[in-house]
């Protein structure tokens, strides 16, 4: 179970993680999707850069650790630059599903990781699976909803969950000797750069015009989705199990339905409060029977 600063970690990941639904869905309106989420990454890594450098934070003395951070940064951000993508193809609703299928895969890849099954119990499958039919029920999902889905929706998201769980996965076994914070701006950093790279070479660039609402849907998630909300998930991985701090995909539905209510003054239902209880109950079984089989050390200077 999570707890002291890994839990408030977790938190912060929940809530704002949550809110950056609508951030995307409003910047992917105006601002073509490779350079939107690669200039996002590299403007936040280079900030949280200097600031970690600026906080006494040490440059990894380790080539292998420079090559673990740049992997892990391009497959966490590559597997969420995916659902940037998605959303253009994909309903929200349908997407969150997709999307909190990344505990399931990440589940996977540290048991097999660990070298054993026995993490895998059937207390943290019923837990998986509980989560995502809370979801289901949450989000009102009808089969109907996913067999007239665009193909190239669930299909982006698939990939971009594998992505994400594998670089999750691989962060934890990795162990670089590098501060949290400056970690993680090295991640945002390598894979900033290489998205916008693509997203040049694929002639996004004459359409990167920043409206007054594009801007601040990139602002916002330059702030709260980078820079606070990336810093604190790399936190939290650095020191639990990856899926148990994966269960936040269970969570950030719930929080943008809260904030919908709460902002936009949208109606929250039976069917609503149930989904939420369901996701609750799905994440407090999941960390409770979660064993893994090794948890990284704490970072060199947290």
């Amino acid at each position: 179970m999570l707890r002291g600063k890994v839990l408030f970690a977790y938190i912060v990941v929940c809530i704002l993680w949550g809110s950056t639904y609508i951030a995307i869905r409003i910047g992917d309106r105006t601002l073509p999707p490779l350079l939107f989420a690669g200039v996002r990454f590299l403007i936040a890594g280079v900030i949280l850069f200097v600031g970690a450098r600026a906080a006494g934070q040490r440059l990894p003395a380790r080539p292998r650790d420079w090559r673990d951070l740049s992997i892990v940064g391009l497959l966490l951000l590559s597997g969420n630059t995916c659902v940037v993508v998605a959303e253009r193809f994909t309903p929200a609703g349908v997407a969150s599903v997709f999307v909190v299928m990344a505990v399931a895969w990440t589940a996977v890849f540290e048991t097999l990781a660990a070298g054993h099954a026995g993490a895998l119990s059937r207390r943290i499958v019923a837990g998986l699976a509980l989560g995502l039919f809370g979801t289901i029920v949450l989000v009102g999902l009808t089969p109907a909803d996913l067999a007239s889905a665009d193909w190239r929706g669930p299909a982006i998201l698939t990939l971009g969950t594998l992505l994400w769980a594998a670089g999750a996965v691989y962060y934890g076994r990795s162990h670089p000797q590098v501060g949290t914070y400056l970690g993680a701006a090295v991640e945002m950093i390598a894979a900033g750069l290489v998205i916008t790279a693509l997203g040049l070479a694929a002639g996004e660039g004459p359409h990167f015009n920043l409206t007054t609402s594009g801007a601040g849907a990139l602002a916002y998630l330059i702030v709260f989705g980078s820079l606070l909300g990336y810093s604190a998930y790399n936190y939290a991985l650095a020191h639990a199990s990856a899926t148990v701090v994966g269960t936040y995909t269970y969570v950030n539905p719930a929080v943008a339905v809260l904030l919908g209510w709460l902002l936009l003054h949208e109606q929250i239902d039976a069917r609503v409060i149930a989904g939420m209880g369901i996701v609750l109950a799905a994440v407090i079984l999941t960390q409770v029977s979660w064993r893994p089989a090794r948890v990284r050390a704490s970072a060199a200077d947290d």
